[in-house]
């Protein structure tokens, strides 16, 4: 569950955790939540009402969701919103880690000058899909990424510029220092490691109630969300020894087991004022 494409990081930080609301428990409503709960339920995250409703209003302006009259005044996720954050939930909740026998994934695209939105898209697209830049125009992921990349690509009206292969790296070089030139290993380690320190504190804390769990959850699975699409899951045998993200991954596991099924009982008797 992810729609980073459409909620920029930095230009509206209540944005994201709206999304994860909806994306959490808007899809088990018939995809709809009264502005009332959506707005409570931000409350319950330390969220003013009128920062809340206003940031909700953004992301109608972008098309993240649209309005909708059903028991009252509320919105739904746009249809675009609901295949993003679909492919999201593979990525976010269920993500294999590649191996060296995944082979790699080499995206090549040539986008006329004229077209020059349509190669931000495609450098956005595959940015957000964890691909690292090899040259100009040539992008890698692992090899496990191919129908997700496929699928993306097509669901964006991208693919009539891109040639996808997959294969081996046969030579030259060695492939952990490449693997370093095209990621930055030292920026995803700094990530990793600032959710360790944020959220790691959460487990000898305890949680003593649903409203809790759901004030930790929340925020936890918004700052996690992001990282399965910054680093696309490279294989270990080409990072460095110790490789944090491993233990932020069993972290994040653990919390996911720990919260979610509290949080969910919390934001449902919000949704249906119980």
């Amino acid at each position: 569950m992810t729609v980073e494409a459409a909620a920029p990081a930095g230009r509206d930080r209540l944005g994201p955790l709206i999304i994860t609301i909806f994306g959490l428990y808007a899809r088990g409503e018939h995809n709809w939540l009264s502005v009332a709960s959506v707005v409570q339920l931000m409350a319950d995250l330390g969220v003013d009402g009128q920062a809340a409703r206003s940031s909700i209003s953004r992301l109608k302006r972008r098309g993240v969701v649209r309005a909708e009259r059903r028991d009252g005044a509320g919105y739904a996720l746009a249809e675009s919103t609901l295949e993003t954050l679909a492919e999201g939930d593979t990525r976010i909740f269920e993500r294999r880690r590649a191996t060296t026998e995944d082979g790699w994934l080499v995206v090549v695209f040539s986008v006329p000058e004229s077209e020059r939105e349509k190669r931000h898209a495609l450098r956005t697209s595959l940015t957000q899909l964890g691909f690292g830049t090899t040259a100009p125009g040539v992008w890698v992921a692992p090899g496990n990424l191919a129908t997700e990349t496929r699928r993306t690509l097509e669901r964006r009206g991208l693919s009539e510029y891109v040639d996808i292969f997959t294969g081996d790296h046969f030579a030259f070089g060695d492939l952990r220092s490449k693997v370093r030139a095209w990621w930055d290993l030292d920026e995803l380690a700094d990530l990793y490691a600032d959710f360790l320190r944020r959220h790691r504190p959460v487990l000898d804390a305890g949680i003593t109630s649903p409203e809790q769990a759901f004030q930790t959850y929340v925020p936890m699975l918004t700052a996690w969300r992001r990282l399965p699409y910054s680093d696309p899951g490279l294989p270990l045998s080409l990072l460095p020894p110790g490789w944090n993200g491993v233990t932020a991954e069993a972290l994040f596991e653990q919390l996911n087991t720990t919260l979610s099924a509290p949080a969910r009982e919390h934001a449902l008797a919000v949704i249906h004022g119980r």
